[in-house]
């Protein structure tokens, strides 16, 4: 109870939270010809693409800060009474950069003016971080294998992308690996709100790479505003501006510009890509009723995919005969469980059954649920050319993905600006198999966030940033959703479950391809962020201070286990029989999985009683300070302090327990082992 006091009292009261941000600053001296300070100078920041203007004072030391800047080009202007006006074009402020910009004044008029064009930042003096920004320039003129822009987090120094994923979300392959660390090191954020999925550690929101601004990889030293992971991967999006941007785009595969597969049969695999969408932007602008220049601008962008290829698929199933109960391909034949009797022959007992009348199992003695479940199997389409292999068919991997981002910037006033974005993506996609046995994967995911920057004097600025977002991923059988396949079979003790479980019994032979869903899953997952950030940056002296926190709610909602749809398999146990070998040992012989199948004789089974649930809830906080001390133009030091607090997750089932065995004891002699009352 203490603890949740203490959160609620330091969002209510300090509303100090934040963790990965995509803001940069713009900060530095201005000193006179001779190079000594000086105070009370007018610096004027505008942003080229909005007209969005900032003041700020130059103190007793002479220093000057703009804190909590969107990315972007920006123009500043110096001026004080006794000195020339001081104009400084094209001063580019990247995601999370800490820009250092001294100004220098002459004496003469105010009127006068002194005009400079900013030269690129070669060199960060104001931190000590590392990491690699990689500009929109690169991101959008770059080849990138299915637009995927973290392929260029490969461009940054000692890291390593695009290994094999595991799990069910695909996760665009986001595989990264900086200074050999594992990628569930890896934090993900847009536009500084967590875009980490608790589960899988991927992305949530996976914009285009026609909707960025930018990203940075930190890979070390970064400030202790961040958190929670080793690697910081800060991704920032566009804003509009006070012209209009617009641009229509797609990317296209396809098996006419590929070559042929090996051992297809001359016959290429059908495939086909297509990535296209668009991207606006500029003032919002309704004729004769509302002009949004210089006040409020839009970034609109929507991106479609869609992926048809085939592969081919080849196994081996049961003739058409064997479907129907005759066996004559069966050399040593198929016996009848039901004849089964002792007998004992040279002083050996065993059994022995009675073959079926012509190899043949007459359709009364078929199962009925095996008869049902035939639907779900086909009959072989070839001779049997290959060993092994009499059915072959092209299998379907369709993929199918939507995005949308919406994204707002508002000027409100010279001391105040916001911006929110509202992000959906929807993604599924399905691995054919044999009819219907497919495999189903659905990915959804929103966010919502909005945050505020706001100028309370010339020294103090407060950045407010709320985010929501929302990621729920399936990996389960084709006809999840769809067809309750267990339940209209009505086998005993094998129950149908919610939705998400509805599929096929997996289904095992020995000698022919199984069929059915796989026993693994589903597994369902519906997790939620839901965050409070602020950040309060402060210019006192020399010191450039910022104190800032965090706190956030998480929601971990899992629905699956194994063989919630059951599993059995058929060996020859119940149509072979027993005959004595050369060495006067009972030996089976005869009999076919299929044929136990067809008779509903189970080898083994197994089916999970019920299919397993869990909920989490973790609400987690952080405070931090960092303080950036100008010692000298030629030393600045920067020093931080961070507290985390990362709660275990508490189940909301009270379902859950552990078990624990406080005395396993294990005597090594069992003669003399104790006997239990």
């Amino acid at each position: 109870m203490r603890t949740k006091w203490f959160v609620l009292l330091a969002l209510v009261c300090l509303a100090i939270p934040g963790w990965a941000q995509t803001l940069g600053d713009i900060t530095g001296e201005v000193r006179d010809a001779s190079g000594a300070v000086v105070a009370g100078v007018t610096v004027t920041l505008t942003n080229t693409a909005t007209n969005a203007a900032r003041t700020a004072v130059s103190n007793e030391s002479g220093i000057y800060a703009f804190p909590a800047l969107t990315p972007g080009i920006y123009n500043i202007k110096a001026e004080k009474q006794g000195f020339k006006t001081v104009s400084t074009t094209g001063i580019e402020v990247q995601v999370q950069q800490n820009v250092r910009f001294d100004v220098t004044m002459t004496v003469g008029a105010v009127s006068e003016s002194i005009e400079v064009s900013a030269a690129a930042v070669t060199l960060a003096t104001e931190n000590a971080t590392v990491g690699t920004v990689v500009e929109q320039k690169r991101i959008v003129e770059l080849p990138l294998n299915g637009r995927n822009y973290l392929a260029l987090t490969a461009l940054a120094p000692n890291v390593s992308f695009g290994f094999p994923s595991a799990g069910q979300a695909d996760g665009a392959n986001q595989n990264i690996s900086v200074a050999g660390m594992r990628n569930n090191f890896n934090r993900f954020t847009l536009d500084g709100v967590e875009n980490t999925d608790p589960n899988f550690n991927t992305y949530v929101i996976f914009p285009s790479a026609e909707a960025l601004q930018e990203f940075k990889v930190q890979t070390g030293i970064y400030p202790a505003e961040f958190g929670r992971g080793a690697t910081q991967i800060n991704v920032s999006t566009k804003g509009g501006g006070n012209e209009f941007h617009g641009a229509l785009y797609e990317f296209l595969r396809n098996a006419s510009l590929d070559a042929r597969n090996f051992g297809n049969r001359g016959v290429k695999d059908p495939f086909k890509w297509n990535q296209f969408g668009f991207t606006l932007s500029g003032p919002v602008w309704i004729p004769k009723i509302f002009n949004g220049k210089n006040k409020l601008f839009f970034m609109s962008n929507y991106e479609w995919f869609r992926q048809r290829r085939q592969v081919r698929g080849r196994y081996n199933l049961p003739s058409a005969a064997m479907r129907g109960g005759n066996f004559n391909e069966v050399s040593a034949g198929v016996f009848d469980p039901a004849t089964r009797a002792p007998i004992t022959q040279n002083g050996v007992t065993f059994t022995q059954a009675q073959p079926f009348p012509n190899n043949t199992i007459p359709n009364s003695r078929f199962n009925p649920v095996s008869t049902r479940l035939l639907e779900f199997y086909p009959a072989p389409n070839l001779a049997s050319t290959v060993p092994g292999t009499n059915h072959e068919i092209p299998l379907g991997r369709p993929v199918n993905k939507d995005q949308f981002i919406q994204r707002f910037d508002f000027v409100e006033s010279s001391k105040s600006n916001w911006f929110g974005r509202y992000s959906r993506s929807d993604e599924n996609q399905i691995n054919e198999s044999l009819f219907l046995n497919g495999e189903a994967i659905i990915t959804k995911a929103t966010q919502w966030m909005f945050t505020n920057t706001r100028v309370i004097t010339n020294a103090l600025v407060n950045e407010f940033r709320f985010g929501y977002t929302e990621f729920y991923n399936t990996t389960g059988p084709e006809l999840a959703f769809s067809r309750d396949v267990v339940g209209a079979l009505g086998i005993p003790g094998l129950a149908s479950g919610p939705p998400v479980q509805w599929g096929i019994p997996s289904v095992s032979m020995d000698g022919f391809a199984g069929f059915g869903n796989s026993s693994e899953g589903p597994y369902e997952n519906n997790n939620s962020a839901m965050q409070f950030i602020n950040n309060v940056s402060w210019v006192r002296g020399k010191h450039n201070i910022k104190i800032g926190g965090e706190v956030r709610r998480d929601a971990y909602n899992q629905v699956g286990n194994q063989f919630a749809r059951g599993q059995f398999s058929f060996i020859t146990t119940a149509t072979n029989s027993f005959r004595l070998n050369a060495n006067n040992q009972a030996q089976a012989f005869g009999g076919l999985s299929f044929a136990d199948y067809l008779i509903g004789q189970i080898n083994q089974s197994e089916a999970a009683v019920s299919i397993a649930r869990g909920q989490f809830r973790a609400t987690g906080f952080a405070f931090y300070i960092d303080d950036s001390w100008r010692l000298s133009p030629k030393i600045t030091l920067s020093l931080g302090l961070r507290y985390e607090n990362t709660p275990p997750w508490e189940d909301q089932t009270g379902t859950l327990f552990n078990g624990i065995v406080p005395n396993d004891i294990r005597p090594t002699d069992f003669r003399n082992a104790p006997v239990p009352d």
